[in-house]
């Protein structure tokens, strides 16, 4: 495939933005060759500046639930735009995106509109902090929740520990309040709220687990998070901001059937445009401001255009038996390259649940970050490269998952499990 446009533009795009672009991972670092500038999407296709056609398994990093260019998304926003853009003031379509939401969710009685996943994570948890007034959070390792100052930490020495900052930029005061556990270590998380519970305000976690891999969790695990939670009266937050929406309209809390006491959304909530919200139950979110001490505002909080994306987004999803058809095209795909990987004897497991899925070079689940082999990354850039030369798109880093859309056909879908398991046998040479 020829890419000298996308090459001259990404060229031309360093001398502008830090790396040449306006988010890390899309820089290509991790895999071969150079971003590739897209111009067009739809369905389940897109198409780059050279006029290659690809495949997409990337979706905008999941919001495209219902593929690219979806007309009812498309002619919603054009006919929102068509009355301005932006008033800084309530509008009918937060009220009716917020009605449809509530209504269709038993797990959230209020919610509040932000502009990206990040902003709700960190809104959620300074409401957690002001309705326990305790100051320490924990989270755990191998969990992704934006870039917040308190939240972009790693562990340090030992089981349990307060945070490492992973960036420059964040004091080490900040990281300090920051405990961080590994996943699925029930027997810490105990003995960390018994040491230390009177002073932690929440415990968030992604409960699917897909920004470092897709570490899938036992339900007992996350019921269990729950249960010492209330024990020790401290807030539990899911960040739903990926598998909200995606695994099911109530998202991980209604797929595992557990309470948390916030849940934070994003990305398929503003049907591709910029939009992220923060919810929970009505005695919460009373102390939010203006009607509690919690303060949080945004200029651009419930912007008319993001809400009719959403809304006209979230209308499809209530159709019935979406998520259900869904699921079985995600798991039919997947399981023609693992039966493929599995009689070559190839060391890969794909994790899946709902329409997310990834790609592990493992024989085994994997389920925690520390077994992840940074090795096998190597194997996923051949992968990477091999398949954009036949026409199909990966998030440009092994380590994030991929997605399936209703765009997706059959044909494509079977057209792409047939050239991903070409590639893997080349990897595998």
């Amino acid at each position: 495939m020829e890419r000298k446009i996308s090459e001259a533009l990404y060229s031309e795009a360093k001398n502008y933005f830090p790396g040449g672009v306006s988010s890390p991972v899309r820089a290509f670092k991790s895999v071969k060759g150079t971003p590739l500038f897209i111009k067009h999407g739809e369905g389940c296709y897109i198409w780059d500046e050279d006029d290659n056609k690809f495949t997409d398994f990337c979706c905008s990093w999941g919001p495209l639930i219902l593929g690219h260019n979806n007309a009812p998304v498309r002619e919603t926003i054009i006919e929102t735009v068509s009355h301005g853009t932006s008033f800084g003031t309530p509008t009918r379509w937060e009220n009716k995106l917020g009605q449809l939401i509530l209504e269709n969710n038993s797990y959230v009685d209020k919610l509040r509109f932000v502009s990206s996943g990040t902003e709700a994570v960190m809104s959620a948890v300074r409401l957690a902090r002001g309705y326990t007034g305790k100051s320490k959070i924990l989270k755990f390792e191998g969990c992704y929740h934006g870039h917040v100052d308190s939240l972009l930490v790693k562990a340090g020495s030992g089981l349990a520990t307060f945070g490492v900052s992973t960036s420059a930029g964040i004091p080490d005061s900040f990281a300090k309040e920051t405990l961080v556990l590994p996943l699925d270590s029930p027997d810490i998380l105990d003995k960390t709220l018994e040491e230390l519970g009177h002073d932690i305000a929440c415990i968030i976690i992604e409960p699917v687990p897909a920004n470092n891999g897709l570490l899938l969790q036992r339900k007992s695990f996350l019921e269990h998070l729950r249960k010492v939670c209330t024990a020790h009266n401290v807030l539990l937050i899911f960040d739903e901001v990926i598998s909200g929406f995606r695994v099911g309209f109530e998202g991980a809390a209604g797929y595992y059937g557990i309470q948390p006491d916030i849940i934070t959304y994003g990305k398929i909530i503003g049907g591709g445009m910029p939009v992220g919200a923060y919810a929970s139950n009505a005695e919460i979110m009373g102390h939010v401001a203006p009607d509690g001490p919690v303060y949080q505002a945004g200029t651009l909080s419930g912007n008319p255009v993001a809400m009719a994306a959403g809304y006209a987004t979230a209308q499809q999803l209530l159709q019935p038996d979406f998520y259900s058809n869904l699921e079985q095209k995600t798991k039919n795909f997947v399981q023609t390259i693992q039966t493929y990987c599995d009689n070559k004897n190839y060391g890969i497991h794909i994790n899946t649940i709902g329409s997310i899925f990834w790609i592990a070079f493992s024989k085994e689940e994997i389920t925690r970050a520390d077994q992840i082999d940074a090795g096998s990354m190597d194997k996923f850039k051949i992968l990477h490269g091999e398949l954009l030369d036949r026409g199909i798109y990966l998030g440009p880093s092994g380590y994030e998952v991929g997605f399936v859309s209703a765009g997706h056909t059959e044909e494509a879908l079977a057209d792409a499990a047939d050239k991903i398991c070409t590639c893997m046998d080349i990897v595998f040479s």
